[in-house]
């Protein structure tokens, strides 16, 4: 079998292999990179899930996609390296289950994504001698487990970039205060801002051996695929539905490819807070982002315009794009030049939109009725499982450590969670960010001064 290739959603970009499109991060074109074919996983390996490890599925999937680009050794070694916690699957009620991403070293499923890129990367690094700078947008978690994954990790810098007023103390912390290779910018601006400027700063050909991080990486995403298995593996049906709380649809599009691969998954439950544009294009086949997003308490998931639904409309024979100036600059957001197969999507996916007072409403619920104490992300999942109402097996999505947001659950319940001794190691150790203007010019002449 030849190599997979990888192609760009908006289709003006040469095809590049797996090692290409990590490194350059994103097309010349302002796409996404995305494979040439998904490969398939056969019924009988999928049964046999059930007596692996969740390492040992992760090497298993995703050496469907790599065999022929990384040493099978290498990439055996890089799983079992970046998968060395707990991933809890624990029934709530009836057919509901909850599965839990968030027993990883910065308490967020985004970890499952970061562990493995850091890896591959490194290895890249290695292999061809090269100085690399990764830079990464985060509206909450992700910058954490990027810098987490990344830190001291030989010939690599991170630049961190989040919205200066729109994240939580700790999820601050967990950026600001490890130094070293690990550089934090404090953005004044949006989410969908910081991600704008780290769009356009990948296309300056001023600023080299630039890659990306985020979930536009697709080192970032084939690996959220393997948690959709491992989870199925563990239960004993022939199909189940997913909530997935979804902000900039990375988690979403990893659930998405593992049931292009052969995954049995009856429908996804795409699970959004107060920033509606995808349930409404559900419904309308009309796409209107929301810029500026709207600010809510499930603070990760406050994207207008997720940059994952060109791949997911794509996937679905689509084409969706941002019109830009040749300065890069976004002048017209989500233009939907080629329409889906709306049909398709209305049967694989339902959305909810869930209030910032349904999310306080279903903490509450659930703690009282089951003792489960769920994070803010988490109940904007478990609450659209309440209002799909399948009659399937549904694993709900728990992204975050509760503990990550004491405010908020001090709010809703009147005690703080308890949090994590990682974390609270935190609270004490001292910051260093550099706050910018919402400026493509301010971040440009951040990188260039960077020694």
């Amino acid at each position: 079998m030849e190599k997979i290739l990888y192609r760009s959603t908006n289709r003006k970009s040469d095809l590049v292999t797996f090692k290409e499109a990590v490194l350059k991060g994103q097309p010349s074109d302002y796409g996404l990179f995305i494979p040439l074919e998904i490969p398939s996983i056969k019924k009988d390996e999928i049964d046999s899930f059930k007596n692996k490890q969740y390492y040992e599925i992760a090497f298993t999937v995703l050496s469907k996609f790599l065999k022929d680009d990384i040493n099978p050794e290498d990439l055996f070694k890089i799983v079992k390296n970046s998968y060395n916690f707990e991933v809890p699957l624990a029934k709530i009620e009836g057919n509901l289950y909850l599965l839990y991403l968030d027993r990883g070293p910065t308490f967020s499923f985004k970890d499952f994504a970061a562990r493995f890129m850091a890896g591959i990367m490194e290895y890249y690094a290695k292999q061809d001698n090269l100085k690399l700078t990764v830079l990464v947008a985060t509206s909450g978690d992700t910058g954490g487990a990027i810098a987490n994954a990344f830190y001291e990790k030989e010939n690599i810098k991170v630049v961190v970039i989040f919205p200066k007023d729109e994240i939580t103390e700790i999820q601050r912390k967990q950026m600001t205060t490890l130094g070293e290779n690990i550089i934090s910018i404090a953005l004044k601006g949006k989410f969908d801002d910081c991600q704008n400027l780290v769009k356009i700063a990948f296309n300056d050909p001023d600023l080299k051996n630039l890659t990306s991080a985020n979930s536009i990486n697709i080192a970032r995403l084939l690996p959220q695929s393997t948690y959709y298995f491992y989870a199925f593996s563990r239960l004993n049906y022939e199909k189940v539905c997913f909530s997935v709380p979804s902000g900039n649809f990375g988690n979403l599009m990893g659930g998405v490819i593992a049931k292009k691969m052969g995954l049995p998954v009856e429908k996804f439950i795409v699970a959004v807070n107060e920033n509606d544009e995808f349930p409404n294009f559900l419904k309308t086949g009309i796409y209107n982002p929301i810029i500026p997003p709207k600010k809510c308490i499930s603070n990760a998931m406050n994207v207008g315009h997720p940059s994952n639904l060109a791949r997911l409309i794509d996937l679905y024979g689509g084409w969706i794009y941002d019109e830009r100036n040749k300065d890069g600059k976004i002048i017209k957001y989500g233009i939907l030049k080629e329409k889906p197969d709306m049909e398709s999507l209305k049967n694989d996916f339902i959305s909810f939109s869930i209030t910032d007072e349904e999310v306080a409403e279903t903490i509450k619920k659930y703690y009282l009725k089951y003792k489960t104490l769920l994070d803010p992300h988490g109940a904007v999942g478990i609450c659209a499982y309440e209002k799909a109402n399948l009659n399937y097996p549904v694993i709900s999505i728990e992204t975050a450590h509760p503990g990550k947001f004491p405010e908020v659950i001090e709010k809703i319940l009147g005690f703080e969670p308890e949090i994590p001794k990682d974390l609270k190691n935190l609270i004490s150790k001292k910051e260093k960010y550099t706050i910018l203007e919402n400026s493509y010019k301010e971040l440009k002449d951040f990188l260039l001064d960077l020694k």
